[in-house]
């Protein structure tokens, strides 16, 4: 795992009068077939994978098995999971798998009663950078400048940006941002705050 920050400086302290602030638990998930980006309190990591076109339908079901068995223990039980939408114009590799590895996930998040956010790619790349345009490689250059992190991928940048985005709606954010990355928050589906406030 990355190294992604002090943690004892997450969550702010709260005027004494309004009693102490919740640390809330997020986790982001950048998923993909080949490097599923994952950002928790604990720091970054990535579950790299490898598959051919010839592939049986027993190694695709294997190795998004895997990845999922990966990403749910990784994350384990928390308040609120970012998770990166689908990207509506990405057409080449293997459309099928990606979707259905996003479903594997989004639902075994589900199954444990953890509320998901679902945060469209343009609005990652707006709270990281400022432009919704943003390449990955800029993202990753903004993640590791505002946060302090060390990050070898940019799979865990994305997911580190998912997480800040997690807690900016929370309230505890892990950094401050400028009001133009911070509007990034309006196009994310975000779930029932009772529901994650709990």
């Amino acid at each position: 795992m990355s190294t992604l920050f002090d943690v004892t400086t997450e969550v702010p302290a709260a005027p004494a009068a309004a009693g102490p602030r919740p640390r809330y638990r997020v986790a982001g998930l950048d998923i993909s077939l080949t490097g599923t980006g994952i950002a928790t309190l604990g720091g970054t990591t990535r579950v790299p994978t490898t598959g051919r076109r010839r592939d049986t339908i027993t190694q695709r079901r294997n190795r998004m098995r895997h990845i999922l068995d990966a990403v749910l223990t990784e994350v384990g039980l928390v308040d609120l999971a970012c998770v990166e939408g689908p990207s509506h114009h990405s057409v080449g590799g293997s459309v099928w798998d990606r979707g259905g590895l996003w479903w594997l996930i989004v639902d075994g998040l589900c199954a444990r009663d953890i509320p998901v956010a679902v945060v469209p790619p343009m609005s990652r790349a707006k709270y990281a950078t400022g432009k919704g345009n943003s390449r990955k490689a800029a993202v990753l250059d903004a993640a590791q400048r505002r946060y302090g992190a060390i990050l070898p991928t940019d799979d865990e940048a994305d997911a580190l940006i998912l997480r800040a985005m997690g807690m900016e709606w929370l309230g505890t954010p892990l950094a401050e941002v400028p009001d133009g990355h911070r509007a990034a928050l309006a196009g994310v589906q975000w779930p029932d705050r009772e529901a994650v406030a709990r």
